[in-house]
């Protein structure tokens, strides 16, 4: 977990011990339930651990961000962040059981007091979030169409309400339905490895 440490650098003691056992919990359980590819596992640290921490050098949620993860996988990027911010209340979602067993294994034994986890698909998801995030489960238009009604119209914090998007190569063309209400940050603007050369997170956001 150096590389998180590289451009992570104030993190806590308490945050340090939880990253560096994320990483056993990770080697154990998907030994068991493959959430992360094989070929990916002995990167996770920068394929998934930082990559989900992209979000981190977007914004600083603020205390009481409530934040939906939609199609968490394993975890991400919502395990990551919620270490990353303790004040912050995430609530991590996926279609498929297996997986959430392993994202309420790994919260369980992180200590992560500020996750909840759940069996579900967004369509099924109730109440407001400040923010939804995801690494690309489908198209932005397709995605926006499922999780918009779940963002709150109260802002609380320096980026507007919305959907953070992690997402990979070039999608232009899925832009033409949202004109103004997108921003592009480039994630090769916060870390040198070549993996993030063509990682972004795209907020969306007004979607009245």
């Amino acid at each position: 977990m150096d590389i998180v440490f590289k451009y992570f650098p104030d993190v806590t003691e308490v945050q340090i011990g939880q990253f560096r056992k994320l990483e056993s919990l990770y080697c154990e359980w998907n030994a068991m339930i493959n959430v992360i590819s094989r070929k990916d596992i002995d990167h996770l640290a920068e394929r998934h651990v930082l990559h989900s921490l992209g979000i981190a050098k977007i914004i600083q949620f603020r205390r009481g961000t409530r934040v939906l993860d939609v199609g968490t996988g394993g975890g991400f990027p919502g395990i990551p962040l919620a270490i990353c911010f303790p004040e912050v209340q995430f609530h991590l979602i996926d279609s498929i059981g297996k997986k959430i067993k392993v994202v309420k294994a790994i919260t369980e034994q992180l200590g992560l007091e500020n996750v909840t986890s759940e069996k579900s698909r967004a369509e099924e998801i109730s109440g407001k979030y400040d923010f939804i995030i995801s690494r690309a489960v489908t198209n932005l238009p397709q995605f926006s169409n499922w999780v918009s009604h779940l963002v709150s119209s109260e802002n609380r914090n320096r980026l507007a309400n919305g959907i953070l998007y992690l997402k990979g190569g070039e999608f232009n063309k899925e832009f033409d339905l949202f004109k103004n209400k997108h921003q592009v940050f480039f994630l090769s603007e916060h870390f040198s490895e070549a993996f993030f050369d063509s990682k972004k997170v795209v907020h969306l956001t007004n979607f009245s």
